[in-house]
């Protein structure tokens, strides 16, 4: 057991102090149709047609909101292919052929200092809706709507916490874009009208410390702060993160900006960057490739819409033959893919190839260790009873639809029962209780 820790150990130091491999020009390209928060689309292409980067390619439709698609490279359309999104579920992408001559559409432009600071709130919000900005630490949610909220705001916050084990694709885009950061903070201060900025990062990285503290000096007239909060997960949970960086809890299902606070990951930031200051969506992010059944694991920067297959070869392919388990986002709240022929999305942070290991169920011996390990206070082990039932009525009274998923009840559970799947089926089944 102290081996494979160490194993681990040393997995994630790699991942974090290797530079970034930049692998932003695969040959093909696929983009996502639908997602979880948009069950329909509307395709605007066909095959054969030609594309920018940039260009608007389809429209994703939400319950509240719609969502344009863009072409994250410039080539030729080949049509509607079947792949995994990092839901798990097989769905259509539109594939495109890259000519890597990215070329750009006529909508992107750059626009001087000076046009920025006559943006108001308003611009804001439609720079951000059309650029289809979203949560890209995994929430996938819009932005724009966040730019909309009518409570006053005095305090941005931007989670660079990272807190899930193995990964690191936000710790080296905060070592190697410090300044996209700084600038993006600027952007959201000025947008909110915001007094105070604070980056929250774990203590135990000095590293990162160092860069920000040292990149801050370059903006006197930013005030903007480094937050070192806790080590522990699930300290990048907005409601710990505020707790630990401003002292001041807010209870669940209540929205930080009621409380003059607006959260931000730090990968979002720097798409805000590139909506405001180039009018430009997201094409490429940091990646985390890694893991015990990855023979080279690598942090990469990355086209979206690029095939993982195409980096695990780039990894020098699996460690032997023997059967893998791919979890695609962190291993607390990821989700398992049945094959490596997933696409990397927007809000894809990761990939983590493990070996695959048979764990027997036993039945719960009431030993309290999911309720004790929930941060929310919730009651596991009720909540798993009344979802076998399909007792919607109870599961609302529980106030299951308050978990976060954080997977610490699956993963402190000495029966090695999946409790947080019961947790997620718990919810669907509240939902649906009148």
């Amino acid at each position: 057991m102290i081996a494979k820790t160490r194993e681990i150990a040393d997995i994630r130091k790699l991942t974090k102090s290797l530079p970034t491999m930049r692998y932003v020009d695969p040959d093909y390209v696929y983009i996502a149709v639908t997602n979880a928060r948009c069950a329909t689309a509307e395709v605007y292409v066909k095959p054969g047609d030609k594309v920018k980067v940039g260009s608007v390619i389809g429209l994703r439709k939400g319950p509240f909101f719609e969502q344009n698609m863009h072409s994250t490279v410039s080539g030729e359309v080949v049509g509607i292919v079947k792949k995994f999104h990092r839901s798990g579920k097989l769905v259509d992408f539109v594939q495109i052929k890259n000519d890597k001559k990215d070329e750009l559409c006529e909508t992107v432009h750059e626009r001087t200092p000076e046009e920025i600071a006559k943006l108001t709130r308003e611009d804001f919000v439609r720079i951000t809706k059309e650029m289809s900005l979203v949560g890209l630490g995994g929430s996938s949610f819009p932005t724009y709507i966040k730019f909309q909220t009518q409570d006053p705001i005095h305090t941005i916050c931007i989670n660079g916490i990272e807190c899930e084990p193995y990964l690191s694709s936000d710790h080296r885009l905060m070592m190697e874009f410090p300044d996209r950061i700084m600038k993006g903070i600027s952007y959201a201060m000025q947008a909110f009208g915001a007094k105070k900025a604070y980056i929250c990062i774990k203590k135990k990285y000095q590293d990162l410390y160092d860069v920000l503290t040292a990149v801050k000096g370059r903006y006197p007239n930013l005030n903007v702060e480094i937050a070192r909060v806790g080590n522990y997960y699930p300290q990048g949970w907005e409601i710990e993160m505020i707790k630990s960086c401003l002292g001041i809890h807010i209870p669940s299902g209540v929205l930080p900006a009621k409380y003059g606070i607006m959260n931000f990951n730090v990968s979002t930031i720097v798409g805000l960057y590139k909506a405001i200051r180039y009018n430009m969506p997201v094409v490429k992010r940091n990646f985390t490739l890694t893991g015990d059944g990855i023979k080279f694991p690598q942090n990469f920067r990355v086209r979206i819409g690029t095939s993982v297959q195409e980096l695990i070869s780039l990894c020098d392919g699996y460690t032997d033959d023997k059967d893998k388990v791919l979890i695609m986002g962190g291993p607390m709240m990821g989700a398992c893919q049945v094959r490596d022929d997933c696409v990397i999305t927007k809000t894809c942070t990761s990939i983590i190839v493990l070996q695959h290991e048979e764990y027997r169920e036993e039945p719960c011996v009431r030993c309290g260790s999911c309720v004790l390990s929930c941060p929310v206070g919730l009651q596991p082990v009720q909540i798993m009873n009344a979802t076998k039932n399909k007792d919607g009525k109870t599961l609302k009274k529980l106030k299951v639809l308050s978990c976060i998923e954080c997977g610490l009840c699956t993963y402190s559970c000495t029966s090695k029962i999946k409790v947080t799947d019961y947790c997620r089926q718990g919810k669907k089944l509240a939902k649906m209780a009148k």
